[in-house]
């Protein structure tokens, strides 16, 4: 899976977060109102992501995520849970802050380093 931008990568998170799939689409509108961005900002990445095969998307329809596009919002999501749910719950950290600081974290940290995150976090039962 080929690497995108910190933002790329919270649009196809947002995208996941409203019910977006292969089989369902949403509407660049919820996508900007998630967001609080533009309908032009949206467009923007949409094509960007388009460009890369993340997501689908008629001539001014609604934006249907690829397989891959699903695979990879599924993925930023779950990390953004997990590191949030880990700050909160295991550091103490007040909620709000440990989700925006999960935001910030789920694109800086490697795949490898994560998944021993991941078993770290499993074994403490969070």
């Amino acid at each position: 899976m080929e690497k995108i931008s910190t933002s790329h990568e919270d649009y196809l998170e947002a995208m996941v977060m409203l019910g977006g799939s292969e089989q369902s689409s949403v509407r660049g509108v919820d996508v900007a109102e998630k967001m609080g961005v533009s309908k032009a900002s949206v467009n923007k990445a949409v094509s960007v992501l388009k460009e890369k095969g993340y997501v689908t998307q008629p001539y001014y329809g609604d934006i249907t995520l690829t397989h891959e596009g699903s695979a990879y919002g599924n993925k930023v999501l779950m990390r953004h849970r997990t590191l949030t749910r880990f700050l909160h719950r295991g550091l103490g950290i007040d909620e709000a802050t440990a989700e925006r600081e999960a935001c910030m974290m789920e694109h800086a940290i490697s795949d490898e380093s994560f998944e021993k995150w991941i078993a770290f976090i499993d074994s403490l039962d969070l």
